[in-house]
């Protein structure tokens, strides 16, 4: 094997390319008052350019898994494509005024290169990671974690300086930010589709398999009670994320941008952590278990300490920091959790079916916590409800979700492709 070929600049480092450029979604916090104050519309309004953009990455994903399967090149490439003709497509929208024409740009056209470059790189670590498929992915799911991290100073760079009443002060900024974006991104994500490249001596799946049946799949008992511990620990991490500055605002702590980049910190940390710690379990479905019993404890501490009127702001910045942590291991602990019970030939296709529940979450999370807030104007509520969500979690983690192998082909075709990545190993 060449020195060229290795599993860091030929799976490790395209793969974090990628995922540092679609991950800056998550950024939409940033500039979306900005947005609505350009156009003119109600920010209630322009919100749902998110959430169209994280429903159309769930559901690209869940359909184009077998695209992928069959040619990460034609994936990757494709991914950057839409991407970044998203983001001129925003920018230009936003100039235009056209708040239908950001649906269609962020929402739609990026929110299909957000779910194609999700997906693109995770089986080609998996097959370099052979012994290592949590660590694999951890790296891969880290970089989307960490992409608002290190997006986030230069958007507001981009964007420039503000008035005293937070708007700013040279509004044409916000429309040619996207067309900065958009050339930085589309260098980095071609770069990633150029060094991705799956060990040498595999085969692509040519013969992918004419038997494998998505009804198989979708009426598993297994992979329906996956799809649905993940679809919950998604809602309830935007359930609470979502309320992050203001939970911080109604206690009166002042650095609410330093929080924010610590939960963000613990967000992609988790990331890493949760499904490197998968590795060295027996079942990585433990990892999950791990995470919804933390999250239940950090809560439950939060609330008999007579909840956020009176908590310490240490206490539930702990409570932030924990969710997200779990939120983020989550992400990338699914993938080798999926592995593992549906063998390796398929994952991009099951992989991508399970995605769809980021889809739902994506619609469901963040107005959960707003309809609880909007009827008992409590954060209490909140966080006895997602307390509540985690604990059904944690019963399914445990007595739905069964650890034993599936098989949706046949035993050989299964067994050829983790033939050949042992080989590389």
């Amino acid at each position: 094997m060449g020195k060229l070929d290795n599993k860091w600049l030929r799976a490790v480092i395209p793969a974090l390319l990628i995922h540092c450029s679609i991950g800056t979604v998550y950024c939409w916090s940033l500039f979306k008052n900005d947005i609505a104050s350009y156009i003119g519309k109600p920010i209630g309004e322009v919100e749902w350019a998110f959430s169209l953009a994280i429903f159309v990455l769930g559901m690209s994903a869940a359909f184009g898994g077998r695209f992928v399967e069959k040619d990460i090149h034609k994936s990757s490439l494709l991914a950057a494509i839409f991407f970044v003709v998203g983001m001129v497509g925003t920018g230009f929208f936003i100039y235009q005024k056209s708040l239908v024409g950001i649906y269609i740009s962020y929402g739609i056209v990026m929110g299909i290169g957000l779910g194609i470059g999700y997906l693109t790189p995770v089986k080609t670590l998996m097959l370099w990671f052979w012994k290592q498929k949590g660590l694999a992915t951890g790296f891969a799911v880290a970089g989307f974690g960490l992409a608002k991290v290190i997006a986030s100073p230069l958007m507001e760079y981009l964007l420039g300086k503000r008035n005293s009443e937070g708007l700013l002060v040279n509004a044409s900024t916000i429309y040619t930010m996207f067309y900065i974006l958009a050339a930085i991104y589309l260098v980095m994500m071609v770069i990633g589709h150029v060094l991705l490249k799956k060990p040498a001596g595999f085969e692509e799946e040519s013969v992918q398999s004419k038997s494998f049946s998505y009804k198989k799949v979708l009426t598993n008992k297994t992979f329906i009670g996956i799809w649905l511990m993940f679809y919950i620990n998604i809602t309830c991490g935007l359930a609470l994320i979502s309320q992050e500055k203001g939970i911080l605002a109604f206690i009166g702590f002042g650095a609410i941008g330093l929080v924010s980049s610590l939960t963000a910190v613990f967000n992609a940390g988790g990331r890493l952590v949760f499904s490197s710690l998968g590795d060295r379990l027996q079942d990585r479905n433990s990892v999950y278990k791990i995470i919804f019993i933390s999250s239940i404890t950090a809560l439950l501490v939060t609330v008999l300490f007579d909840g956020i009127n009176n908590s310490s702001a240490i206490l539930i910045i702990i409570l932030l920091c924990v969710v997200n942590a779990g939120y983020g291991g989550g992400f990338s602990s699914l993938p080798p959790l999926l592995s593992d019970r549906f063998s390796l030939n398929s994952i991009s296709t099951v992989h991508g079916l399970a995605l769809s529940a980021w889809a739902v979450a994506g619609l469901s999370g963040n107005q959960l916590s707003a309809f609880i807030l909007e009827k008992t104007h409590s954060y209490d509520i909140v966080l006895y409800v997602i307390m509540g969500l985690f604990t059904v979690a944690t019963f399914i983690s445990m007595y739905v979700v069964k650890p034993d192998k599936v098989f949706l082909e046949s035993g050989e075709l299964n067994r050829k492709e983790e033939v050949v990545a042992i080989k590389q190993t």
